[in-house]
């Protein structure tokens, strides 16, 4: 396993929200590392859901929560697209594997800068949830893409073990 940043394992609630936010940031990563760009791009369900495009659509997560939602930031002014849906799930033909890996390591590295300057109950508006803490968003977030690195996972063990 490949971690990122070092494993934290105790200390407070804040800490061991971002490293767990992180492990699974790296396992997301992880589950696209070092596949071809064919292999990336194939759809083995029915959705849209590719591997690449699991990853293309943790990043469009990162932005909406962290630039739009919690610092406020119009589209114009994210690192990129902020279309929730299936659309978060496109990635263009001229995309590799490493151009995604890399917008999802800057738009975290973002994440981390911006929430650096909030408190964990600070509250921000979502548009269709209401009311939200820094805490809910680490959470949410948390759960997200542990679920898509699960989904990652299956994919490239279908890929490489057909």
């Amino acid at each position: 396993m490949t971690w990122s940043r070092p494993q934290i394992t105790i200390g407070d609630e804040r800490r061991m929200l971002e490293n767990m936010l992180d492990r699974n940031r790296s396992e997301l990563v992880n589950t696209l590392r070092g596949m071809s760009e064919d292999d990336a791009r194939r759809r083995l369900v029915a959705s849209m859901t590719t591997p690449i495009g699991l990853l293309k659509h943790a990043a469009v997560a990162q932005r909406i929560w962290f630039q739009q939602v919690l610092a406020g930031l119009p589209e114009s002014e994210c690192d990129g697209g902020t279309t929730p849906g299936d659309a978060s799930f496109l990635v263009a033909d001229d995309e590799t594997v490493a151009d995604v890996i890399a917008e999802f390591d800057r738009g975290s590295d973002r994440a981390r800068a911006i929430a650096a300057e909030f408190d964990l109950d600070d509250i921000r508006t979502h548009p269709r949830l209401g009311e939200v803490s820094l805490r809910f968003i680490y959470l949410f977030l948390i759960e997200d893409f542990a679920r898509h690195a699960g989904h990652g996972d299956i994919l490239r063990e279908q890929i490489e073990h057909p």
